[in-house]
């Protein structure tokens, strides 16, 4: 859809709560970080494929203007690489 103008509202909201329930589900990675830093490691590559897939849709959401898509995985580019790095 190359117009986001013509969406009904509803679904401009259902994008936001989308864009809200996708950082919570990144922002919970701060648990799986503490057991990491506190020496019960998880698999990296769980956080690894979630970096790499935000980073996509984040570069995806800025490029078409899709501030809702861009917005909902920028916290997993964050908090899936601190969840890896701290794997090791």
């Amino acid at each position: 859809m190359s117009n986001l103008d013509e969406l009904p509202k509803y679904v401009y909201v259902i994008g936001w709560i989308g864009t809200f329930t996708a950082c919570c589900m990144y922002i919970f990675y701060i648990p799986q970080i503490l057991d990491n830093l506190h020496g019960h490691v998880t698999n990296p590559l769980q956080p690894a494929a979630a970096t790499i897939n935000c980073l996509l849709w984040v570069w995806y959401g800025i490029k078409v203007k899709d501030w809702p898509v861009a917005a909902a995985n920028a916290p997993g580019i964050l908090f899936g690489a601190i969840a890896f790095f701290t794997a090791f």
